[in-house]
């Protein structure tokens, strides 16, 4: 009985759902995401330069380090001028995915643990799907942010503007909430700092290699291509790869329902450990 009434809290919709309890939702949201976005506009030039190392590294050591030896004809690089190409909207996609993860995770984890403001949160007579939300928005930008400077690197070195065209905003953004959102789970679970390095360490690093970032998975024995598409930022990789060099007729339009069907799932589930957190 007490898990219905904490389903109810979390998700009001049922015969006496009105629109207005729906704006309210949203308007609260954007209170939450209003509080982190004061913060996270004045280190935004921090943001931005801490998030662009890692891409960096990988673009120098396997763009154009190992990439000069696969060569053009090859499987990987079969429908790209160079290995770099392929990678390139790999790279936005692992870039988005970490700060996303790490910041949202951070962020919380500061006010849990150290500056004990979270209490604070959680007695705002708010529903804690507003709260979810507002939390995630914020997580968005921050790897909005990130792979933004990693789409102008891929501008730089490719001139191909298929980087700005909608469907690769909407795959990008999707991926971003998705990693947002367990960011989100993460930081409400934690008990300690060094907690959210096992959770790097087994699923977001474990992920930044297997997740279609450096290999095209269609190649991959059936076993492994399994594994491969239980990853979401399998999705993210080749969603984002295809949007820039694939034409729509064979664009893998089930990226987009299963990243959103994701990032809501994980939305109903922040917005219950919201509802019963006890900090």
């Amino acid at each position: 009985m007490t898990k219905k009434v904490g389903f109810q809290r979390v998700l009001p919709f049922g015969k006496q759902l009105k629109f207005s309890q729906i704006q309210l939702i949203f308007a609260d949201g954007l209170t939450i995401f209003w509080g982190d976005w004061l913060d996270l506009r004045a280190r935004i030039p921090q943001i931005v330069s801490s998030g662009l190392v890692s891409p960096l590294i990988y673009i120098v050591a396997f763009g154009l380090g190992l990439g000069s030896s696969v060569r053009p004809g090859s499987v990987i690089s079969d429908n790209y001028d160079s290995y770099l190409e392929f990678i390139l909207p790999g790279m936005i996609a692992l870039s988005s995915m970490t700060i996303s993860f790490v910041g949202t995770t951070f962020s919380i984890c500061g006010d849990r643990l150290f500056t004990k403001s979270f209490e604070e949160l959680l007695l705002a007579p708010i529903n804690p799907l507003s709260l979810h939300l507002g939390k995630m928005s914020a997580g968005i930008v921050r790897g909005l942010l990130t792979s933004g400077s990693v789409v102008i690197l891929a501008l730089l070195f490719t001139q191909n503007l298929g980087f700005l065209n909608p469907l690769f905003l909407l795959i990008l953004v999707l991926n971003c909430a998705v990693f947002a959102g367990l960011g989100v789970i993460t930081g409400l679970t934690v008990k300690s700092l060094e907690s959210v390095g096992l959770y790097n360490n087994f699923v977001i690093i474990p992920m930044s290699f297997l997740g279609a970032t450096f290999f095209d998975p269609s190649t991959l024995p059936l076993a492994l291509k399994i594994l491969v598409y239980l990853l979401p930022l399998t999705y993210a990789s080749t969603g984002l790869r295809a949007a820039v060099y694939a034409p729509l007729s064979d664009f893998p339009w089930y990226s987009i329902p299963i990243l959103f069907a994701i990032a809501a799932a994980l939305s109903v589930w922040g917005a219950y450990k919201f509802s019963n957190q006890q900090d």
